[in-house]
């Protein structure tokens, strides 16, 4: 009688092993993060606050993310690794000191989205504490400023072990996690909601917006390139235009991060 024939994991199936092991620790981490919070701000819960953020910030987000703002006449906050300044990645082009100098100049918010881009998890305290000094650098000698910068992490994966850093660098801290900012609040670790492909899900995100007038709070959107072809962390204009348009004519206060920190009464010391 034969027995059934075993065979090994094939190498390819086995290389992409560590991947997934590392990627469903970081999602573990960023729950426990959210059950353990560093520190609480009580976020508001009288009035529908929409903040439009973007990372990395393709060219399309200044030439046209910006603009559809602008038109409406708001503003976004635009996270900046200085690491990634004029890179061509396949679909996108990304901004250098003059497309940031750009937005700054007309009134947009320039934000930290770390130098290197590393998952912060993978990164020591040390090189992290180096890596966004070299970004604050690169940032105050485009737009200079005298309080602590807001924060977006990298893969919006957090890390246990970086968060003292963090709040004591940072106003805010930004990731992501698909949800509302209501009552108490870590700020160090707040909600998001990814503006991304495929074009159902962009259409659908305007349920965001309708649960957020029956119980306000701070909702944070955040998305990539804008582009009649994006890439999948992206959209097209007409599905950005369409959820800012909506969020104003919902009666929602967009406002940039930093803007929305002021109105909530959490006030900022100079550096």
């Amino acid at each position: 009688m034969s027995s059934a024939a075993t065979f090994p994991p094939s190498p390819k199936r086995l290389s992409r092993l560590p991947a997934l092991i590392d990627r469903f620790a970081g999602r573990l981490e960023n729950r426990l993060l959210r059950v353990a919070p560093w520190q609480v701000m009580q976020v508001p819960t009288d009035e529908p606050i929409v903040s439009f953020s973007f990372d990395d910030v393709p060219a399309s987000a200044l030439d046209v993310g910006a603009t559809i703002l602008e038109a409406d006449g708001v503003r976004g906050t635009f996270y900046i690794s200085g690491g990634l300044q004029g890179r061509i990645e396949p679909g996108r082009t990304l901004i250098d000191q003059t497309g940031c100098r750009a937005l700054a100049a007309r009134g947009h918010e320039i934000g930290c989205h770390s130098h290197a881009h590393r998952d912060l998890r993978h990164v020591d305290g040390d090189a992290l504490v180096e890596d966004l000094a070299r970004n604050a650098r690169y940032l105050d000698a485009i737009d200079p400023k005298p309080g602590r910068r807001n924060f977006a992490y990298p893969y919006n994966s957090g890390s246990f072990g970086k968060r003292a850093i963090l709040a004591n660098t940072f106003r805010s801290c930004r990731a992501g996690g698909e949800g509302i900012n209501r009552g108490p609040t870590d700020p160090t670790f707040l909600r998001a909601v990814e503006i991304r492909q495929p074009q159902q899900h962009v259409l659908g995100l305007a349920r965001w917006i309708d649960a957020l007038v029956a119980d306000p709070g701070w909702l944070i959107f955040f998305t990539h390139d804008i582009s009649p072809r994006p890439t999948p962390h992206g959209c097209t204009a007409a599905g950005f235009r369409l959820l800012v348009g909506y969020a104003l004519a919902r009666g929602c206060r967009v406002l940039t991060v930093d803007a929305a920190l002021d109105r909530m009464g959490l006030r900022e010391q100079a550096k």
